[in-house]
């Protein structure tokens, strides 16, 4: 069930920010490219899993007996916080840049903006 709840969740990130991405406003762009790479990051944790851990791929769970946790792997995870912080640098450069944009152009739109010459 947890899988299904995922997946959709997934699915429904990637549909909105391609929905996002197909807009006119460049704000809105710029949200369906953070969304995009949030749903991603979803994703690669989603398919990372939880395995049962043992001593040889944790080895500071070595003197705990046979009661070992369950473990998620910490690749995937620092990977994935890697991936966070570039996009949250991402969206804030691209939201600086609209912004400069907006001052030099006194529009947002897609279409106007590249009509201009």
């Amino acid at each position: 069930m947890t899988g299904v709840v995922l997946a959709a969740t997934v699915g429904a990130l990637f549909a909105l920010g391609t929905f996002l991405l197909l807009r006119r406003d460049l704000i809105r762009v710029v949200w369906g490219l953070a969304i995009i790479s949030q749903a991603a990051n979803v994703y690669l944790l989603a398919m990372a899993g939880i395995a049962p851990a043992t001593a040889d791929s944790v080895p500071i769970l070595a003197g705990h007996g046979e009661n070992v946790p369950v473990t998620a792997d910490p690749l995937v995870q620092a990977l994935v916080l890697t991936a966070i912080v570039i996009g949250f640098g991402m969206t804030a450069f691209a939201l600086v840049l609209s912004y400069r944009v907006y001052e030099e152009h006194d529009t947002l739109d897609v279409t106007e903006l590249g009509d201009r010459e």
